[in-house]
């Protein structure tokens, strides 16, 4: 079961179909004329190429490492970050990308709430850089830390990455609320 939390419409403005990837969501695709687009509060997103054969992909993690839980990476669950890389490199090397090829850009990581939560983000950040380092995969560019959000747009034929900065009254109060109830339930796992 792919645990693969996204949706995708045509965009009129683009001229293309945007492929938007939620919390816990990953997706890989051949097709270069593809969107991808998230919205990033203390979560990250990262970006993935492979230069040679354009296979690209996005996924967007809640917390660094991996759940406490024996199930979550073999049901797909993206939400950690460890399972979210894997998951996502896996389903990129599944439709041709090699994994000696692949380059990164990475985002997100925000200060979301004043409380011992906000060192999440922190951590999330950490993790990203040390994951990819340890598996060289080059970070080419990005976007992390600061007390905003984001809200991104990939496009796969160029490896360009569009960022807006929004500040945190911006983002759905339904998205924070969810990020939070999660963010609280897994440091109780």
């Amino acid at each position: 079961m792919v645990f693969s939390i996204s949706q995708k419409n045509y965009n009129s403005k683009l001229k293309r179909y945007v492929h938007e990837i939620f919390a816990g969501g990953y997706h890989a695709t051949r097709n270069p004329d593809l969107v991808f687009s998230t919205l990033l509060g203390s979560c990250i997103s990262v970006c993935l190429r492979d230069r040679l054969t354009g296979v690209a992909g996005m996924n967007h993690f809640m917390l660094p490492g991996k759940s406490r839980k024996k199930v979550a990476a073999s049901n797909g669950d993206a939400r950690y970050g460890l399972n979210s890389m894997k998951l996502l490199i896996g389903e990129m090397l599944k439709i041709g990308a090699g994994k000696n090829a692949l380059e990164a850009k990475i985002f997100g990581g925000g200060q979301l709430y004043e409380m011992a939560l906000n060192n999440v983000a922190d951590m999330n950040i950490n993790f990203i850089k040390a994951y990819l380092r340890k598996n060289r995969i080059p970070v080419l560019a990005g976007s992390v830390g600061g007390h905003f959000g984001r809200k991104i747009y990939f496009y796969p034929d160029t490896f360009t990455v569009y960022v807006k900065q929004i500040s945190f009254k911006e983002i759905p109060a339904v998205a924070l609320q969810q990020e939070k109830r999660f963010m609280q339930s897994a440091i109780i796992e």
